[in-house]
């Protein structure tokens, strides 16, 4: 559930789209139908979101459906409108600008996939389809945005002292495990952040990669080559394809059978390879350590990844990795 500033945030957003739903349509030449604006549970942030059609004779004889989103941030509207332009495995977009109706706002229009996401019909495929489409946008993306800057060094040292006192203060299975888990990782911390803070940081990643966030575009689209398309680009950012592929698998940690036997570090990295792209020798090193860096971490954020379940698989992750590694 959003929190009480973000849930204000978006009935403002929600607000202003209507309002400016008349001056959206002028924009458009009146190329855009009714909008029916919505919101749905996984849904965060501010962002105004609605379902239409849009008439675009090069694509279709018939209205096309559409979504539009607004207001989006820079880099989500850099990248979704760029990416769009080639053929990146993201939404195709038929409208777009930075201003509207007086304000300083970035809004787009974007093709609508029929179905649902790939989360609702979860199979090994799934996985498969979602890691050759991170690998493709990856290099899609490099290529638009091109060398990025590396981010701020995360302080791991002050996320696993707050991991150490939520055990201490908080009434959790296996607590006395987890104290000695993240004591280790702590020792071991010396030899692992250094390597974990040499990657390249060179690329742009999806920043929430999952499932969720995955639709297929079918056969007889006219938007596009078929295939696994990624949504919401919100949280793109610099940073190692490791990131993603460690944060797709970390999704499942409380219920690892759900992940169909799919194995994201090895199948993006096979993917980029195919692709041309480069894939560091030590890559299933970096994974552990990033595996070892996020597991430790996880009781500090006890309200967000305090389910019993995701805790115990966490602590699991953790104890077989920082045994790997050593």
């Amino acid at each position: 559930m959003p929190e009480a500033g973000e849930a204000q945030h978006a009935s403002q957003s929600h607000g202003l789209a209507h309002q400016l739903a008349p001056v959206l349509h002028d924009v458009c030449e009146g190329r855009l139908g009714d909008i029916r604006w919505f919101r749905s549970d996984w849904q965060r942030g501010g962002a105004a979101t609605g379902y239409s059609t849009f008439k675009d004779d090069a694509r279709s004889q018939e209205p096309l459906d559409v979504v539009i989103k607004l207001p989006v941030g820079p880099g989500e509207y850099k990248f979704t409108t760029g990416l769009a332009a080639t053929d990146a495995p993201t939404p195709r977009i038929v409208a777009h600008g930075v201003e509207l109706g007086g304000y300083d706002l970035a809004w787009f229009v974007m093709e609508k996939l029929p179905g649902s996401p790939l989360a609702e019909d979860r199979k090994k495929k799934s996985f498969e389809d979602l890691c050759k489409a991170a690998a493709s946008f990856y290099k899609h993306a490099l290529a638009l945005g091109g060398p990025t800057e590396p981010q701020e060094p995360t302080d791991w040292d002050a996320i696993f002292e707050r991991a150490r006192e939520a055990v201490r203060d908080n009434d959790i299975p296996d607590a006395q495990r987890w104290n000695q888990s993240i004591k280790a990782a702590q020792r071991a911390l010396p030899i692992l952040l250094p390597t974990w803070r040499a990657r390249s940081q060179t690329e742009w990643r999806h920043g929430d990669l999952h499932l969720g966030n995955a639709m297929m575009r079918p056969d007889d689209s006219p938007w596009g080559e078929p295939g696994c398309v990624l949504l919401d680009l919100a949280q793109i950012q610099a940073g190692h394809w490791v990131e993603d592929a460690v944060y797709m698998e970390r999704i499942y940690w409380g219920h690892p059978e759900a992940l169909c036997g799919a194995k994201p570090v090895k199948s993006i990295a096979r993917a980029r390879k195919s692709l041309g792209l480069p894939c560091d020798d030590d890559y299933a090193r970096l994974a552990n350590i990033r595996r070892v860096l996020i597991a430790a971490g996880v009781p500090a954020f006890l309200d967000r990844e305090g389910h019993p379940s995701y805790l115990h698989g966490a602590l699991e992750v953790l104890d077989r990795t920082l045994a790997q590694l050593n």
